[in-house]
């Protein structure tokens, strides 16, 4: 191949990526901020925060699960599978947690959503958080 050719596609490859990455989260899978803490404090669904542990270490929601995006393949089989009970998946704003839902979703974990505007939203609002493994 030609390396005029091999930049081109890779070009292609970088934009088809770069349009996937920014492209808007399914609004089917969307829970509001305010839903998703009723459902956590109520029981109604588990909130699962795919923050990486050094996010966690700023603070995380009483009652949350804490599965980082980045041991989520090898712990899949950690998360609920109870399709009555929904699971809301939440990160810093909401683009890993959207993009993680709509990979879960795809794969038929059809009881999964993320939370809309995530923990710095929650943080925004003052809601209430504690440190990791303090039992909050």
């Amino acid at each position: 191949m030609r390396p005029t050719s091999l930049l081109k596609a890779a070009l292609a490859a970088l934009t088809i990526m770069l349009l996937n990455a920014c492209s808007p989260a399914n609004p089917a899978l969307q829970v509001s901020l305010d839903d998703g803490r009723a459902l956590l404090e109520s029981g109604g669904a588990v909130l699962v925060d795919i923050r990486e542990p050094s996010e966690h270490a700023h603070g995380v929601a009483p009652g949350m699960v804490l599965l980082p995006m980045s041991q989520l393949p090898a712990r899949l089989n950690e998360l609920p599978r109870d399709p009555a009970k929904p699971l809301l998946l939440i990160c810093n704003t909401q683009n890993r947690s959207a993009r993680v839902a709509e990979q879960l979703h795809a794969a038929g974990l059809t009881h999964v959503r993320f939370v809309d505007g995530g923990m710095s939203g929650w943080a925004r609002r003052g809601w209430p958080m504690v440190r990791p493994g303090s039992g909050g």
